[in-house]
């Protein structure tokens, strides 16, 4: 899938510390063994909802203290690399081997753990028309994963060890990259062990200071992206696509922004399925010349952390020439600032939970 964009952006949280400020670092390990269901997301993936997953999420974790102002601003996060195995127990499905950035933020006098881990995984046994043509949810063996936690999240109990346990939910899915893409969604009762690997030993957090005014004006954006995706039947092949975007946005504070903008989509895949519409069922009178363009006009959130933000967008088919998964659409992603004005970013654009492309842009703010 390309997601090695990942371990270019979310590299941007491990920050060089000055000389004084490296006795500043703790770092601690986690192991959490789990166990869950397969979520019913899409009535075609009942047949392959016969036991329940279990596995083991093992991570890695740096913490902050403050050093910089991101970290007080979002109450000193744990930033970290998450591996996790899953075995579906369903022989159709096979077994996952996934490899994670994550990013862990804390609530609840620290009490309370939400992390949030995109990445990569493996999957052992993908869709195959002649040895696996049951698995419509996995079209590929490379996936995009990504996985939410929130534990119950005590450290230090004893001597640097400590416990944790709560939910996670675990996503797979190829952004109909290659069809089939059903996807699959695990949630899990997770139980564990944390220990810091320097025994327990207190660092002091750096006093946040009294919250400053945010001012800035409008801002206006452009972006391209593009990529490669499939539609659902399978054998029609892959195409690229192309997107222009135009929007604006207005900081609201030091965390986030407001979007309003729109989309250009240039969809080969779906010019490819117009005309297979057109001759295998001509009782639904599709035009082989029909428009596969398409116009949105869209409303967003950005997230801002350091130079990294996180964006989610929603938006509605203006020009609309044909009906494919409905007019409404989203868009969650990653951004990261090369600087003052220029990003890049990684998206997925779905249909509610119909994902229908992963994107990869790049694009200028001023």
């Amino acid at each position: 899938m390309r997601l090695v964009f990942f371990l270019v952006t979310v590299l941007s949280f491990f920050s060089c510390l000055s000389q004084e400020e490296k006795l500043a670092k703790k770092y601690t390990i986690d192991a959490s063994p789990f166990y869950g269901s397969v979520l019913r997301h899409n009535p075609s993936i009942s047949h392959l909802i016969t036991n329940h997953p279990d596995g083991v999420i093992l991570s890695f974790n740096k913490k902050t203290f403050g050093q910089e102002e991101w970290e007080r601003a979002y109450n000193y996060p744990d930033v970290g690399y998450s591996f996790i195995y899953q075995n579906m127990n369903n022989s159709t499905l096979g077994e996952h081997y996934g490899f994670f950035l994550h990013y862990s933020l804390y609530y609840l006098k620290r009490n309370l753990q939400l992390r949030i881990g995109p990445g990569i995984s493996y999957n052992t046994n993908p869709y195959d028309k002649e040895t696996n043509f049951r698995n419509n949810a996995y079209g590929t063996s490379i996936m995009a994963s990504v996985y939410f936690m929130l534990n119950y999240h005590k450290e230090n109990m004893y001597k640097g060890l400590g416990f944790k346990a709560g939910l996670s939910l675990i996503h797979y899915s190829n952004g109909s990259f290659k069809s089939p893409n059903t996807s699959t969604n695990t949630l899990a009762f997770n139980a564990g062990f944390v220990y810091d690997l320097s025994g327990g030993k207190e660092i002091p957090y750096k006093e946040k200071v009294t919250k400053l005014k945010f001012k800035e004006s409008v801002k206006y954006n452009v972006a391209l992206r593009a990529g490669i995706n499939s539609s659902d039947v399978e054998g029609m092949g892959q195409y690229p696509f192309y997107v222009v975007s135009a929007y604006a946005d207005k900081r609201i504070g030091r965390k986030s922004a407001f979007h309003f903008g729109t989309d250009i989509f240039f969809s080969r895949f779906l010019k490819e399925y117009i005309r297979f519409q057109s001759i295998s069922f001509p009782e639904n009178n599709v035009s082989a010349d029909t428009d596969y363009k398409r116009v949105g006009v869209f409303v967003g959130h950005e997230l801002f952390i350091n130079k990294l933000s996180v964006t989610t967008q929603l938006g509605y088919y203006v020009y609309y020439p044909f009906d494919f998964e409905g007019r409404m659409y989203n868009r969650l992603g990653l951004k990261r600032y090369l600087g003052d004005k220029v990003f890049a970013e990684f998206t997925l654009k779905s249909h509610a939970a119909n994902a229908e492309a992963f994107e990869f842009g790049v694009g200028l703010r001023f």
